[in-house]
């Protein structure tokens, strides 16, 4: 009888293996449901970001207000009626303060008052174009 009950729980217990470790068991298929679950955010993610890009590029297509905020903000361009003034810190150097074309540096000094600081520039291609007199005939 004892063989007998022995026998019986080990046929139970290779009935339930599949259960939860085959193909189809529980595990794999907790597994799974995690996997896709992190998918489906990773996809919400994606799915907000492509309409915020669609958003800008057609804000881009019909409007000026992203071109100039771009312009402004990436490139550091102004306006022809504005005028650009960058404020240094006393102790920071003109190096450490990233420069753009249009960018005039001022310096703070005691009670307020602001100078604006002379730094040199290198001369570029148009540069040279502008100032080289045109072959006579």
């Amino acid at each position: 009888m004892r063989l007998v009950t022995l026998a019986v729980a080990l046929l139970l217990v290779l009935i339930q293996y599949p259960l939860w470790f085959g193909d189809g068991g529980w595990f794999k298929v907790w597994d799974k449901e995690h996997k896709i679950a992190a998918s489906q955010r990773h996809n919400d993610e994606l799915r907000m970001r492509n309409a915020a890009l669609e958003a800008e590029v057609r804000d881009l297509r019909d409007g000026t207000s992203a071109m100039e905020e771009r312009a402004r903000f990436e490139l550091g361009m102004v306006r022809g009626d504005e005028l650009f003034v960058q404020i240094i810190e006393p102790g920071q150097t003109v190096d450490a303060v990233p420069q753009t074309a249009a960018a005039v540096p001022v310096v703070a000094g005691p009670a307020g008052t602001t100078a604006p600081v002379a730094t040199p520039r290198a001369a570029s291609a148009s540069d040279s174009a502008r100032t080289t007199p045109a072959p006579g005939p």
